[in-house]
């Protein structure tokens, strides 16, 4: 059975994540739009995004590129450089005291599909509960983590300060597949899809694309992660 949840085994400088937080915070946040998923305060804003605006937080299919806020951001900048792989959306995500995200799945966020979302705490408290298949897990300041959100996830702010999250969307290829065997993701164990050759995929990719469906860009994420094309 593939892991719900990885643990990186490297850290980042949350000092320096919390100062550059803090310009951040200067700016707009926008109220997530998936309003029927949380109670209370849930607001995001975007360094990368489709549009390049910081307050465009839509997570689409298309072509991202870097937004002002992330241009003035060296050490978030540095953090999404080392994650060598096409990156997505971009996004700093801020969970205010007595806030509950509801269980649900995100379609299209699991490795084995060939996406995936990392998740870098900056500022979090111990009264901070990320569940995901009645798992309760405690993410920590500076950490980093792959959730796979295919499966049911819930988060709980019971504490006094707001949680807030670096999460970046990438796209697997083989650094990203190197960096999770390496630290104990067992690729060995994923199901095998259909095999097409480069052209015919790329086709289906293509067409699926114009969809812009939950269900098109699921199935976009498990052609790209599937490794078994013919000649």
């Amino acid at each position: 059975m593939l892991p719900t949840h990885l643990k990186f085994d490297f850290n980042y400088d949350r000092h320096q994540l919390q100062q550059e937080l803090d310009y951040c915070l200067q700016q707009e946040w926008p109220i997530h739009f998936n309003t029927k998923d949380f109670n209370g305060d849930w607001r995001s804003i975007s360094l990368r995004s489709i549009s390049g605006r910081s307050n465009d937080i839509y997570a689409h299919t298309g072509s991202y590129q870097d937004t002002p806020l992330l241009k003035n951001s060296p050490y978030f900048s540095s953090i999404i450089e080392s994650w060598k792989c096409e990156k997505e959306a971009v996004r700093l995500l801020a969970l205010a005291p007595g806030s509950v995200i509801k269980p649900h799945k995100d379609r299209g966020c699991s490795y084995s599909e060939g996406s995936f979302r990392i998740h870098i705490p900056i500022v979090t408290n111990p009264g901070v509960h990320f569940i995901i298949n009645e798992q309760y897990l405690h993410l920590q300041e500076g950490e980093c983590w792959y959730l796979d959100f295919n499966e049911t996830h819930s988060i709980l702010n019971e504490g006094d300060e707001t949680r807030v999250h670096l999460i970046i969307d990438g796209i697997r290829n083989d650094w990203t597949d190197e960096l999770f065997k390496a630290q104990g993701y067992p690729i060995e164990m994923e199901p095998k899809g259909p095999s097409y050759d480069e052209e015919t995929k790329l086709k289906i990719i293509a067409q699926l694309e114009l969809m812009d469906t939950d269900i098109a860009r699921s199935l976009i994420s498990e052609m790209r992660s599937n490794k078994n094309t013919e000649a």
